[in-house]
């Protein structure tokens, strides 16, 4: 996340995240301040400031919740790129219905999984309890701060410096249970 900055509403909700120089113009145009700073030093002929990693805006910005939309990245995301049947970390993961659609499974969060091939192979058009298979872990819709993509926000929570930001928003992420 080198040059990355997260950018925290007024009531330090996490709103989204940029690049250091609209964060720099943010604070400069006396629309943010710096909430923590990194290692690296901005110099310009008349002034000197360390980058910025976190900035809260002055002014609430209201904006209505978006739905958590289902995709392919979301659900890797969610699965942390592991099929959820062996638990294998591969790059060539599938996208597997627990209850096959022809069965009446819908094309929902609850339903969609993370599969290698072998796994979705091995159950085809079946349940699992009937090719003796057991998922790692009940697949559920994410719940985190709607404003970033869940694959950012996965990506994000690994920064130390916005842990503390982003952690009441997904508590399940950083103990392992999601």
């Amino acid at each position: 996340m080198e040059g990355r900055v997260l950018v925290l509403n007024q009531n330090y909700e996490p709103l989204h995240i940029c690049n250091w120089q609209r964060a720099v113009t943010l604070v400069y145009a006396g629309k943010a301040t710096t909430v923590e700073v990194d290692g690296q030093i901005l110099r310009s002929p008349t002034t000197e400031m360390r980058l910025p990693t976190v900035v809260r805006l002055y002014d609430y910005v209201s904006r209505p919740l978006p739905e958590v939309k289902l995709s392919r990245r979301g659900i890797l995301a969610r699965d942390d790129h592991r099929c959820q049947y062996c638990g294998a970390r591969t790059h060539d993961l599938t996208i597997d219905h627990v209850i096959p659609r022809e069965r009446g499974g819908a094309h929902t969060w609850e339903n969609l999984v993370a599969s290698c091939r072998k796994c979705n192979n091995k159950k085809g058009n079946r349940t699992p309890r009937e090719v003796n298979l057991k998922l790692l872990t009940r697949p559920r819709r994410p719940r985190f701060i709607p404003y970033l993509s869940f694959a950012t926000f996965r990506a994000a929570i690994r920064n130390e410096a916005w842990r503390d930001y982003l952690e009441p928003y997904a508590p399940q992420l950083l103990d392992g249970s999601f």
